[in-house]
């Protein structure tokens, strides 16, 4: 009976036929785009699907690409250990896709760039947009290996089958569609990987739903259970969740990793209008709310089945993250094929998430390190040389699964990852955008000083791990186990599993400085950076400077989006503003260029064309900036 602990079922014929469905229809997207754009070998359709994709695939793609298998995995235990909490990231996305959609997509349009670090050359030197780009790669690197552990494990759990094994297969298939695709590819595996991704959570609360007697019961027992106290508005930073570390250090977060994480920017500069671009991220935003609630009310049903007999508690598995893949086996296992969705559920997501984090890598490599000191390569080997570092990042990404697997908490170690890092990057590239004080010396000891500081902080949380009275897991309870069924067989899913474990020495920082919650990692880094670095910049001259491009900077135009709209059909075959012109017609800036790329086929000709496109024609229109 489910709920009752001991043994549960594992993989039938069917699940394994689903399983392997999914995976091979994944790779046959890859093939089928990679067939059909035989003739467009550019390497700006490898990279940008030709700038031509409009908004809903995007949008999806969008949200696939960070609702990966650790959403799939790690949000339903987060739920069921401490509350609904989660839930409140709902206002940070919707912060954060206003933020994006209105001062960065305008200003990447504008400068035409396909790495989102060519900005941090445009606007300080080179060695900061190396900087920028080699942060970016160990950042993806280790979010990647973690994000390929987790549903590996939970498959090694599920099926037995060897952990490695899963993992090399997992790299392999990306390695496949993303090496042949390029960017159109994973945008349209990223589709049908998000309608997986959220039918199995519907499958779970479905049948949830049926065993416990309706959803209005699910949801009277998480109340009881204390799962439903949410708003919790103590200003203590060191608390885990609260409604102000996840509506203000959340916003910064995910801003940091839409605004100017390489696979995200990659994917709505793909688009071909900036009010596609725009768009992408708004209808994106409701799928982000649609996924983590189906997430989280998973999370809220599994407690509800197992209130009264704790799987981890009971010894049943042997770590959080394995709950959900318990109960799936535990109450869908009788339904041919459903563990089987479930499973590719979670390793849709993490397709997603590893083929853009692949494609994106080998977009800021080819533009950021080989481009400038191969200028003269003919397009048949700039074509070969982005699928030879499709193959050579998969293999990097596969080998950062074994650093994550001794890391903890999927979820948490994931988005601390994206904290510790992203932060001072967005901090610079807002010190660049909003302030013309800012020079590189600045800029640059800034970022150094932001990135030390949440290093220290997360790196030392990960040592010391805060302790039970910061992070409030919430009450459990065995008083319903049937222990004599769970003692007389021996279970597949109590092996052991490397846990961050709490260190015999605990120095009093840890219970303060450690103990600073991971959502403000980002917010931490992003005022450090940008405090530091606007100081450093007026020390050393920085109120000095020459005359700086203005189209480097934010304009009044970007922050206004509908009245765009309005304006771009008013004033149809008239000369208009540069946001104006992108907003609701094809991107000809970009058309241009692609044009012009197949008579030139030199990528640096072309980019020193576009840039000086764009340069001419903000003189010409006269933009303000702020």
């Amino acid at each position: 009976m489910a709920g009752t602990g001991g043994p549960v079922a594992t993989f039938s014929v069917w699940d394994y036929v689903v399983f392997a469905g999914t995976i091979v229809s994944a790779a046959g997207i890859g093939l089928f785009q990679a067939i059909r754009g035989r003739k467009e070998t550019s390497s700006a359709e490898f990279l940008l699907g030709g700038r031509q994709m409009t908004a809903v695939p995007v949008a999806m793609s969008l949200t696939a690409s960070f609702m990966s298998g650790i959403t799939v995995i790690g949000t339903p235990a987060e739920a069921y250990r401490f509350g609904a909490a989660f839930w409140l990231f709902g206002f940070s996305y919707a912060i954060m896709s206003a933020i994006t959609a209105e001062i960065f997509v305008p200003l990447f349009y504008r400068l035409g760039i396909t790495s989102a670090y060519e900005y941090l050359e445009m606007r300080f030197n080179r060695l900061i947009r190396l900087i920028g780009t080699s942060m970016y790669i160990v950042q993806t690197a280790l979010y990647t290996g973690l994000v390929i552990y987790a549903p590996a494990l939970a498959l090694n759990q599920i099926t037995g089958l060897d952990l490695w094994g899963v993992l090399v297969a997992t790299g392999a298939v990306c390695i496949v569609y993303c090496t042949l695709g390029g960017l159109k590819a994973v945008i349209w595996t990223d589709v049908l990987q998000m309608v997986i991704m959220l039918a199995g959570f519907v499958a779970v609360i479905a049948r949830g739903a049926v065993l416990q007697g309706g959803l209005t019961k699910i949801w009277q027992d998480a109340a009881e259970g204390g799962r439903l106290d949410a708003f919790d508005f103590d200003p203590d930073p060191l608390k885990r969740h609260t409604f102000w570390t996840i509506v203000v250090g959340g916003s910064i977060m995910w801003t940091s990793i839409y605004s100017i994480n390489q696979s995200q920017v990659q994917r709505y500069i793909s688009c071909k209008t900036l009010g596609h671009a725009k768009m992408s991220l708004y209808v994106n935003m409701v799928g982000l709310w649609v996924t983590v609630s189906l997430a989280v009310f998973s999370g809220l049903t599994m407690y509800s089945i197992y209130k009264n007999c704790d799987p981890l508690s009971n010894g049943d598995i042997g770590t959080p993250d394995q709950l959900l893949p318990y109960l799936v086996m535990d109450i869908l296992a009788a339904y041919p094929g459903i563990p089987g969705l479930f499973v590719a559920a979670a390793y849709s997501g993490t397709l997603s998430t590893v083929s853009s984090s692949i494609n994106a890598l080998v977009a800021v490599t080819v533009e950021d390190f080989i481009f400038p000191l191969c200028k003269n390569l003919t397009q048949k080997q700039v074509t070969w040389l982005n699928m030879g570092l499709s193959v050579f990042f998969g293999a990097l990404c596969i080998g950062m699964a074994g650093v994550a697997s001794v890391m903890g908490s999927v979820l948490q170690a994931a988005l601390s990852i994206f904290g510790m890092i992203s932060g001072p990057l967005l901090g610079l590239y807002l010190l660049g955008m909003l302030f013309r004080t800012t020079n590189s010396i600045g800029g640059l000891s800034g970022m150094i000083i932001g990135l030390a500081l949440t290093l220290w902080v997360g790196i030392g949380g990960q040592i010391y791990p805060p302790t039970d009275e910061k992070t409030k897991p919430l009450s459990v309870s065995t008083s319903g186990c049937n222990n004599s069924q769970s003692n007389t067989t021996a279970s597949p899913w109590t092996s052991p599993v490397t846990l961050t474990q709490q260190p015999d020495f605990r120095p009093p920082i840890a219970d303060s400085w450690y103990s600073l919650s991971y959502v403000y990692f980002s917010l931490f880094g992003m005022l450090t950076t940008m405090v530091s670095g606007l100081l450093l910049s007026m020390i050393t001259g920085g109120c000095k400077q020459e005359k700086l491009n203005s189209d480097l900077f934010v304009t009044k135009s970007d922050l206004i989006c509908f009245t765009c709209c309005r304006k771009s059909e008013a004033s149809e075959g008239t000369e208009k503003a540069s946001t104006d012109l992108h907003m609701g017609v094809d991107n000809l800036a970009y058309t241009d260029i692609d044009e012009t790329s197949k008579v030139l086929g030199n990528a640096a000709e072309l980019k020193r064309k576009d840039r000086c496109y764009h340069i001419l024609k903000a003189t010409l229109t006269e933009l303000d900036a702020f």
